[in-house]
Formats: structure tokens, C-alpha cells, sequence
């Protein structure tokens, strides 16, 4: 029985993989790892089929022809075979002792004819260069250990909401709802955090710190010259997300839910209007103006509560003094959270 699919997209990681997959490994034989050399041009492909060679229960490796991370997570889920799927950034890396608790627990859900649609664990925000670490947990929205329904959450913190990194998915609920991410496209961890959660009947929060998400690299997707320079790609994936899910429909059976993703498109929103901003050309601009016109033509409710309501509002005050505000507060903001 394979608890537990660990999908890790791979694109010129020979530098870094190694000591993630080396800690996916201590879930031993009630794990698989399914590798995916996304075209790398690097040792990235000779090291993944070192580790199949030498761990041939547990590691699989899938070669193919480069489609970005989106792609990687499509072929992994196409082959996963464990009760759970996971993705694992290859820069990352998780918490052996904490793998080794969360399996046990899944035993003893499974014993119990109990296992929740989605588990929930903690991440670390790893600024390894600079030797600190920033916890994101969720005690004050779910309690530990409790299998639960939307309608029993407590409310999210500003800085918190649901990512790849604190959600393990069953693998039936993935493929049910349907998720295939877009090519070539970066951000798309925001449509898998997102899309399939109107699916989850039950979810239970694990108080382990699972998983640790490094940041340092200069060319990593949240670094903010690169997203800048990716902003079109910010844009799309904020489009899709907004639209991927009836909330009208889900507002009626679980508003809880159907609240929070409306908050999740929020803070999309206001990610991409920011970025606008630093970047601060006409163009610029009108891609903030444009955004904001394509949500209100296809959805203009929400385009009311994202403007009137909530966060992503004060990304699109008027004139330059509100640009100047938004800026003061997210540079504030990112002193506070060091999201980047």
C-alpha cells in the first residue's frame, strides 16, 4: 500500500534535488516518488534514474519533453498510484520525523474507514543562506487532529491562506475535480491550491512542520524582479483561479469556503496589481486596468467584492497618491511577513 505520492518536477535541479528527494525517502516502502525530468539540460535526468536504480519500490522516473511545472504536476498525478498526492518543489524539502508521524496517521485513518479528503500541515518559509526560518501554521483556524467540514474553520489571519506547500490532497478528490494546469505557465500552484477545494467534503489539520520551502535563489518565481518580469503569467493564473470555480453555486452550500476563495482571489488580485505598479509603465497600467475590467465583464459580483470588500481594493485606489499608498503598504507588509 502506498500511503503517500510524491510528485517532484524537475527542470536543471542537479543542484538541489538531491537533498529532497533524500528526505522524501524516510517515508520508506509506504511512499512512491515519481521524478518528472521536465527537459532539463543538466545531470537532472542521469540523477533522477540513479536514485530509480537504486530504490526501484519507491522511485519512478518520467522523462519528458519541457512543459514547465504545471506539465510536471500533470504527469505525476497521471501516474500516481498512493492514497495521497503531494508535490514536492525539487528546492525543497520535508521534515522526516514529521513524514514518519503523518503516515502513521494516515494508518490509523485508514483502520478507521476515516481518511479526509485533504490534510493540512504547516510550512516553513527557509531563508537557509541567512539561517532563518518563518513558520506558517493554521491553530487558529482548525483544531489539530479534528476531521472537519468548511463550516467548522475559524477565521484566516491576513498573512495566512491555503498553499501547495500545506495541502496533501487525496488523489481520488484531484482527479475528480478535474485539475490540469496550463503549460509553460508559472504560478500554477495557485489553481491547485484553489480549484479542487470545492471538492473536499472533509479536511483535518495536522499541527506538523512538514514542509520547508526555500527561498534565497535569485531566480525564483516569487523573487520580485522575476515576478515582474513573469507578471503576464501572474495575470493569467489570477484570471483562471477567479474563474475556475461557480461561487454563486458554492456560496449556497458552503459559504464558508465560498469566502474564503473569494479572499484568495484577493490577494491574487493584489499581487498582480502590485507588481503593475513597481514595474510602473504605461503598459503596466493598463494591464492593472484591464485585469480589473475582465473579472468585472465575466463576474460582477465579484468584481464588487473584490473592489468594495476586500484586500485587493486597495490596490486600485485612485491617482497617484493611492498608488503611493499601495506601495507604502505592501513594502511594509513584506518587511513583516518576508514573503519574498
Amino acid at each position: 500500500m502506498k500511503y503517500i505520492t510524491f510528485t517532484v518536477p524537475c527542470y536543471n535541479s542537479a543542484a538541489y534535488m538531491e537533498r529532497c528527494i533524500d528526505t522524501l525517502l524516510a517515508g520508506g516502502s509506504q511512499v512512491e516518488i515519481i521524478i518528472v525530468n521536465d527537459g532539463s539540460t543538466d545531470r537532472t535526468g542521469e540523477i533522477a534514474d540513479t536514485y530509480a536504480s537504486e530504490h526501484p519500490d519507491l522511485v519512478r522516473v518520467i522523462h519528458q519533453e519541457n512543459g514547465g511545472h504545471g506539465a510536471g504536476v500533470n504527469a505525476g498525478l497521471a501516474a500516481a498510484s498512493g492514497r495521497y498526492f503531494k508535490v514536492v518543489d525539487s528546492d525543497d524539502w520535508l521534515d522526516e520525523f514529521a513524514l514518519l508521524a503523518l503516515i502513521e496517521q494516515l494508518k490509523c485513518w485508514e483502520a478507521m474507514d476515516t481518511e479526509p479528503d485533504l490534510v493540512i500541515g504547516n510550512y516553513l518559509y527557509d531563508h537557509l543562506n541567512e539561517r532563518t526560518v518563518k513558520r506558517i501554521s493554521y491553530r487558529n483556524v482548525f483544531l489539530h487532529g479534528k476531521i472537519c467540514g468548511w463550516e467548522d474553520i475559524r477565521s484566516f489571519r491576513p498573512s495566512q491562506y491555503l498553499v501547495m506547500h500545506s495541502l496533501w490532497y487525496r488523489t481520488d478528490i484531484l482527479r475528480q475535480s478535474g485539475i490540469r494546469l496550463p503549460q509553460h505557465t508559472f504560478y500554477v500552484d495557485n489553481l491547485f491550491a484553489n480549484q479542487p477545494l470545492p471538492y473536499v467534503k472533509t479536511l483535518c489539520y495536522l499541527n506538523l512542520d512538514l514542509y520547508h520551502y526555500f527561498l534565497g535563489r535569485e531566480d525564483q518565481s516569487v523573487n520580485e524582479k522575476v515576478l515582474m518580469n513573469r507578471i503576464d503569467q501572474q495575470i493569467r493564473v489570477t484570471k483562471l483561479v477567479a474563474l475556475s470555480t461557480d461561487l454563486d453555486r458554492l456560496s449556497q452550500t458552503q459559504p464558508k469556503l465560498a469566502r474564503y476563495l473569494v479572499r484568495n482571489i484577493s490577494i491574487m488580485m493584489s499581487i498582480s496589481c502590485i507588481h503593475l505598479l513597481l514595474i510602473g509603465t504605461p503598459e503596466a497600467k493598463q494591464k492593472r486596468e484591464s485585469l480589473w475590467l475582465y473579472i468585472k465583464n465575466h463576474n460582477e459580483k465579484l468584481y464588487h467584492n473584490l473592489k468594495y470588500k476586500t484586500l485587493s481594493g486597495f490596490t486600485y485606489l485612485p491617482g497617484k497618491l493611492g498608488d503611493c499608498l499601495t506601495l507604502c503598504g505592501y513594502r511594509t507588509a513584506k518587511r513583516i511577513y518576508q514573503f519574498n
